[in-house]
């Protein structure tokens, strides 16, 4: 039963916390360069950009204008250092260009860490185009993920950047009229990166925006997804490509329609709609790149509040393309074939999709997808075992505090508005009116008020008021309400019912989630049932390297808190390769009593090691790969090749 009575303080919460989080994501105010000058407006792109002081450092001579906001912010905040700028030399092409900026930081590698934590929370407001630092390459996620791809072994400290930051910024491409979107897609930046193909990104930064309506509402007629934002949030292209169309369009007020080519060079559009006549910066004819300011969020049109309407079409919409789920996309699923027909089975990188086939009613899966679309941080498989619980996916029931309907809604709650001036339940099916009765209702307004109180918990985890997982807060809040997990500086512990009701609550849900969730939809390793299992184990942990450590993080959903200690990586890669029949426990002592011991001389890839031997057991644990190496979650660098320990042991799992 959920007693989201007690929310109280949380229900006030969620628009004063979308407004921190838009402070997070840098805005353009001269607080964030730590000085007291003014913003400026670019005269080019009409958008207002942080103006941090000159530094007088040689290294700005020559620098973009984004390229120079980044270096003289990082300077504000982190002081003077030896930093390289523009490069006469053509095998460094983001150099010579005025693009790119490094941070010389020598042996200070917690600097380095923080300079790059910096960029990536404000990777929007700089226009990132990608980071380069120990060795490892990283590009603005479509979910805001954070990500790092390794680098080959280029020979110096000074090529591999493990004494230095590198920021590219993303470059602004001039018009061009008569222009195709082939031009310049092929070019390698100097992280290695193909770009241009297929690559993508939200149109809005993130904690900007909220989901208000999705693909496929009102009867199947809403043809692209709502983004809920403030009349003159930036909007960005979602893509490089060529404008098609830029101006009035019917019911739209003003649109912009981009048309760009997928991975398999086949043509689609992105389509952005309800600006206002003075909130669109290009015209049709002009190339622009993914990340180009191209407009402002407005409220023209058909529209009853700002927002941007963002469509998806492959083959075109001005030439016959049919519209698809635009979070699928940006989730990083691949387009269909232009015509052809359009069927998501739980698959690689799609939105929603990571919900296995057949474990909710069936009429009750697409609601679920859906709402699993909505935020990165909320699951598709999460919401179902949230719903297990909350109903057992029955209708029509009532709790004795009053929760009615699937996702066992309080009517205040049900009614409250969202961040995005809307109530949590909405009209999400279309026929008319908003229920907690109906389940697309119900399941979308789930959707909608989980990713609030994970926006609202997430803001207290950086500002360091709550401590633990999100995602066992978020489902807490849900149940105690937000005021309990903020007063109690994590999980609820000020009342009985927290130990009796919440506590149980959350462990029943996490222990449930897996049970609903396809492993081979995350877009990561697919696991062979005919093949041996200790290669698979080895194979889906190396997808990991480079992920930070964190204590106490990790599971069989993979990170937790953005990361892994040394057990919770085992976890993962073994649930990951197993298909997720084999769960081991959450510590290398527990996990020691699992498998079967080997000698050491005799283990195979795949085996787990295990380490620092003490009076309960090992202390450590790690996935072999032969020759003396291990995987292992690092303390001072993640997940990462290693040699073994003196003294490890070594069990096979799954015997």
């Amino acid at each position: 039963m959920n007693s989201k009575v007690l929310v109280g303080v949380g229900l006030g919460l969620p628009l004063a916390l979308m407004a921190l989080i838009l402070v997070i994501i840098l805005p353009a105010t001269e607080e964030n360069c730590g000085v007291g000058t003014p913003a400026v407006v670019s005269a080019t792109t009409g958008r207002t950009e942080p103006n941090c002081p000159a530094t007088g450092s040689p290294a700005e001579t020559g620098l973009r204008d984004g390229t120079l906001r980044a270096l003289r912010c990082v300077v504000a905040q982190f002081g003077m250092m030896d930093m390289r700028g523009v490069i006469t030399d053509d095998s460094y092409p983001d150099h010579r260009d005025g693009r790119a900026v490094e941070f010389i930081v020598g042996a200070d590698q917690a600097k380095g860490d923080r300079i790059v934590a910096y960029l990536q929370e404000n990777a929007a407001a700089f226009r990132v185009d990608y980071l380069i630092w120990k060795q490892r390459s990283w590009t603005p996620a479509a979910a805001s993920a954070i990500a790092w791809t390794p680098m080959e072994d280029r020979g110096d400290s000074a090529r591999n950047h493990t004494d230095r930051v590198q920021v590219t910024i993303k470059e602004q491409t001039a018009t061009s009229a008569g222009a195709t979107p082939e031009v310049s897609l092929a070019a390698v930046n100097e992280a290695g990166r193909l770009n241009g193909l297929g690559r993508r990104q939200y149109p809005l930064a993130a904690g900007t925006f909220t989901v208000s309506d999705v693909f496929g509402s009102r009867g199947g007629g809403h043809l692209g997804v709502d983004m809920a934002a403030s009349d003159g949030t930036p909007i960005y292209a979602a893509a490089d490509g060529l404008v098609v169309a830029a101006g009035p369009a019917s019911g739209f007020g003003e649109w912009v329609i981009i048309d760009s080519l997928d991975e398999s060079g086949r043509r689609y559009s992105t389509v952005y709609g309800h600006m206002w006549s003075n909130g669109v910066f290009v015209r049709t004819g002009d190339v622009v790149r993914m990340g180009q300011h191209i407009a402002n969020v407005g409220n023209n049109g058909q529209s009853t509040g700002a927002h941007l309407h963002f469509e998806v079409v492959p083959g075109g919409r001005l030439t016959g393309g049919s519209q698809v789920d635009p979070i699928a996309w940006l989730g990083g699923a691949s387009l269909p074939a232009p015509g052809a027909a359009v069927y998501c089975e739980n698959g690689f990188g799609t939105a929603g999709g990571n919900l296995a086939t057949g474990k909710v009613p069936a009429e009750l899966e697409i609601w679920y997808r859906r709402a699993g679309s909505l935020c990165p941080e909320i699951s598709a498989s999460l919401l179902a075992a949230q719903g297990q619980a909350e109903s057992g996916f029955r209708r029509g029931l009532t709790s004795p505090a009053g929760a009615q309907g699937l996702a066992q809604f309080l009517p205040g709650t049900a009614r409250s508005l969202a961040p995005d001036g809307q109530p949590y339940v909405i009209d999400a099916d279309g026929n008319g009116s908003a229920s907690v009765w109906d389940d697309g209702d119900a399941i979308i307004g789930q959707g909608r008020y989980m990713c609030t109180i994970a926006a609202t918990v997430k803001g207290w985890m950086q500002e360091g008021k709550v401590s633990g997982d999100l995602t066992a807060l978020t489902i807490a809040a849900y149940n105690a309400g937000e005021g309990a997990v903020l007063a109690s500086g994590g999980m609820p512990s000020q009342y009985a019912a927290h130990f009796s009701e919440t506590r149980p609550y959350v462990a029943r849900i996490l222990a449930a989630e897996a049970s609903f969730r396809s492993v081979t939809s995350g877009g990561r390793f697919i696991p062979d049932a005919a093949a041996d299992l200790g290669p698979q184990i080895a194979e889906a942990g190396r997808e990991w390297i480079g992920t930070p450590y964190v204590f106490g993080g990790g599971g069989t959903s993979g990170p937790t808190n953005g990361g892994f200690d040394a057990a919770g990586f085992t976890t993962a890669a073994v649930f990951s390769a197993s298909g997720g029949t084999i769960t081991l426990p959450n510590t290398a002592e527990q996990q020691w009593e699992r498998g079967a011991e080997v000698e050491l001389i005799k283990a195979k890839a795949g085996d787990l090691v295990f380490g620092t031997f003490g009076p309960r057991g090992p202390a450590t644990v790690g996935i072999y790969l032969g020759n003396g190496k291990m995987l292992h979650a690092e303390s001072d660098r993640g997940v990462a090749e290693v040699p073994l320990l003196n003294g490890m042991k070594a069990r096979r799992i799954g015997q």
